[in-house]
């Protein structure tokens, strides 16, 4: 059962690959490299219970924090950015 839950899993993450290469816009590219992490985590902690290793939980953990930190300074980049190139417009 847990490897079909891997598999579902790998599935997705593909897909979310699919979706930052091709992705309309920067946001929606930002959503899937987010949704890859979140799936990269969750892939670990099937992995760390498939083969009784807790100590994958803690990289899975550390995972987390750091794609969310990525992400929040992505779009920190992108908005400054953003800001940025509409006051220029209007100078």
């Amino acid at each position: 059962m847990y490897f079909v839950v891997s598999l579902a899993i790998l599935v997705t993450m593909v897909l979310a690959l699919v979706r930052a290469l091709l992705g309309p816009s920067v946001y929606d590219r930002v959503l899937a490299v987010n949704m890859f992490g979140t799936k990269t985590v969750l892939l670990l902690s099937v992995i760390a219970f498939l083969f009784g290793r807790p100590d994958f939980l803690d990289l899975a953990l550390a995972y987390a924090l750091i794609n969310l930190v990525g992400i929040l300074a992505v779009l920190e980049f992108f908005q400054n950015h953003t800001r940025g190139t509409q006051e220029h417009e209007h100078d």
